[in-house]
């Protein structure tokens, strides 16, 4: 007579690992959460904000005057889940292509975001109102350490696209490929502009875009990761 097996979960995946799955869900789904938050607050105070002006003003300055706690808060906030989320992204991807580089690059990237939202940038440019017109003549040490971190946060993304791009192509799957790549180039390129022509109204607005493409990027990314887990239900 054969006897059944009656052993607790056979068959179905352990108790240990649909925890996993689901840890790793949660810390992606802070990636995905991220990207949108920081978007929709960004816009909602650019423009609602008296004297706000995205032609003129980067979405930095929303840090200054009564309401910059709103911006503040937007950039710390958006920045521990972009770093919560790297963690998921290398549970996700090692030890596979970009498993190390990817996850190091987009916490980097909320890294700076928390370090921008700590060190304000300097009212300029009229903004808030009672601000003379013009950039200042030079840089608070709080300004200087915002612009750094800033730099560091892009630079990452960059960075960050072209590697996904690379694990994309070496899986074939050519449309997420070409969408990470195609960020990577339209943020590099606006930032790039932004040096060249720093008082183009035309330049400003697209580098605004670029980086809410590119901090939108992130957070399709973190989803795209989700859909690679298991199902936690088994």
């Amino acid at each position: 007579m054969t006897q059944k097996n009656t052993t607790p979960g056979a068959g179905a995946p352990s108790t240990s690992s649909e925890t996993t799955t689901k840890l790793t869900r949660a810390l992606l789904a802070c990636g995905v959460a991220a990207g949108l938050l920081f978007i929709v607050v960004g816009l909602l105070q650019a423009f609602t904000r008296d004297g706000f002006d995205l032609r003129r003003h980067p979405l930095s300055l929303l840090s200054n005057g009564d309401l910059g706690w709103v911006q503040i808060s937007n950039f710390v906030v958006s920045g521990l889940l972009f770093a919560t989320a790297a963690v998921g992204m290398r549970r996700v991807l090692r030890p596979g292509r970009g498993g190390t580089w990817g996850p190091r690059l987009i916490g980097a990237v909320g890294v700076g975001m928390i370090a921008a939202g700590v060190f304000v940038a300097d009212p300029a440019d009229g903004f808030p109102p009672g601000t003379p017109p013009g950039r200042p003549d030079a840089l608070s040490w709080h300004g200087s350490l915002h612009f750094i971190a800033a730099g560091v946060a892009f630079l990452a993304l960059i960075v960050a696209c072209f590697v996904f791009a690379r694990r994309f192509a070496a899986r074939r799957q050519r449309g997420w490929a070409a969408y990470s790549a195609a960020t990577g180039v339209v943020f590099f390129a606006a930032w790039s502009a932004l040096f060249a022509w720093p008082d183009n109204d035309g330049v400003n607005v697209a580098f605004a875009a670029a980086a809410l493409l590119g901090v939108g990027w992130v957070s399709v990314m973190a989803a795209r990761l989700m859909t690679e887990l298991p199902d936690a239900e088994g």
